[in-house]
């Protein structure tokens, strides 16, 4: 079977990238009939670039014009089999498509049953930055991914996943292709942590999901065959600076060599300085930035950032590599760049426990686990907090 999307780049050099005309076959798929203006629209594209593409796929015989423009059978065969759309549950990808709030009600019961598996989720590690994303959180990135067309037929790196995207992302696609037959889209997870790891494992088994995990620490480069072949990835890196770099730059190495790729980057709300920096960091990248959603993230109490975070999604561009190719030795997470030393007192004795890096007890997880060490209550008071070299 013809490469459509691929003869076609070769005879219309877009400085838009390839993505571009996946896109306007789609839509050519999902909406046939429209007009050229209509579908120029629909794929961001300037009326003569839609039109040079719209002659090379009809020369190709991927798609013809008649009152519109629409896919041949040849064409539909494609996207079917090739793209991946094949036994596509058209009428909930079409709502999920067309509303922002749709999948509340759509896939409600997909959303309770996320909710007992996020129940079952291993407690964070403060000291690798981690927090819990919320349920809708994590549906609404795996939701942001499809309406990116990012997901179907495609292969998904998860740079750390400590919010359980990858599960999001395998439920919805068993949602969306109710078969089951000719997937070809691939989810792969790679983190330090290896509870997420186990767990994320254990609920795909359960589930039958095309997730596969693997165990590094991305302060050494991701391993070789984790590289060069992603369509898109997830990551909530440290909310540092060079945090960021970091997880950017291993997922980049993940991608595919290609302009329009797409990366969802979820972060802290910043200051107009520190987010300055960030954008610094996306130049040096080669990205661009296609949209910040405000809010788009909520955690479970992540009292530090408010609860809430953004999504930025991210493009590349030809000019898109890696910042940071070598093993990474410097500070990478919070409590790295700025210790601090805690106090906390024991709601039942009142004795005072000191909590940080240079102490016993390293976080207050750990102290909630293990106990007062006086009187093994569980609940404690923050009296204070301040630098450790202060």
């Amino acid at each position: 079977m013809k490469n459509y999307i691929e003869d076609t780049y070769k005879q219309v050099r877009l400085q838009e990238g390839q993505r571009v005309i996946e896109q306007f076959l789609l839509a050519c798929y999902f909406h046939p009939n429209l007009p050229t203006k209509e579908l120029a629209r629909k794929v961001l594209l300037p009326v003569p670039v839609a039109t040079a593409i719209k002659k090379e796929l009809i020369k190709a015989g991927a798609i013809l014009q008649g009152s519109g423009v629409r896919c041949t059978a040849e064409g539909e065969a494609f996207i079917e089999q090739k793209l991946g759309y094949g036994g596509l549950d058209r009428e909930l990808y079409e709502k999920l498509m067309r509303d922002d709030e749709a999948w509340k009600t759509e896939l409600a019961d997909l959303q309770e049953e996320m909710e007992a598996i996020f129940a079952g989720r291993p407690q964070v590690d403060v000291q690798l930055d981690q927090s819990k994303c919320t349920v809708e959180t994590s549906m609404r990135r795996a939701i942001l991914c499809l309406r990116h067309q990012s997901l179907v037929g495609k292969k998904i790196l998860c740079v750390g996943d400590d919010d359980l995207v990858s599960i999001s992302l395998g439920l919805l696609l068993k949602r969306l292709f109710p078969t089951g037959q000719g997937r070809l889209e691939r989810i792969d997870v790679v983190d330090i942590d290896e509870r997420f790891l186990q767990y994320i494992t254990d609920v795909s088994k359960q589930k039958a999901l095309s997730v596969a995990c693997h165990q590094a620490d991305l302060r050494q480069p991701l391993p070789k065959k984790l590289q060069g072949g992603y369509d898109c990835f997830f990551t909530d890196p440290p909310y540092t600076l060079q945090g960021m770099a970091l997880f950017l730059s291993r997922g980049i190495s993940g991608l595919q060599k290609q302009k329009g790729l797409s990366i969802f980057l979820s972060f802290a709300h910043k200051s107009p300085d520190f987010t300055l920096n960030m954008q610094r960091e996306f130049v040096l990248a080669g990205l661009t930035v296609r949209e910040v959603l405000s809010h788009f993230n909520e955690y479970e109490a992540a009292q530090m950032i408010g609860n809430k975070g953004q999504m930025i999604v991210l493009t590349t561009t030809e000019l898109t590599a890696p910042t940071i190719k070598q093993p990474f030795l410097k500070s990478l997470y919070t409590g790295e760049e700025t210790p601090s030393k805690r106090e906390y007192q024991c709601k039942r004795c009142k004795g005072s426990i000191q909590v940080g890096a240079q102490a016993k007890i390293v976080t207050i997880e750990q102290l909630k686990k293990r106990g007062c060490p006086r009187c093994k209550h569980q609940s404690f008071e923050l009296m204070s907090r301040r630098r450790a070299q202060d």
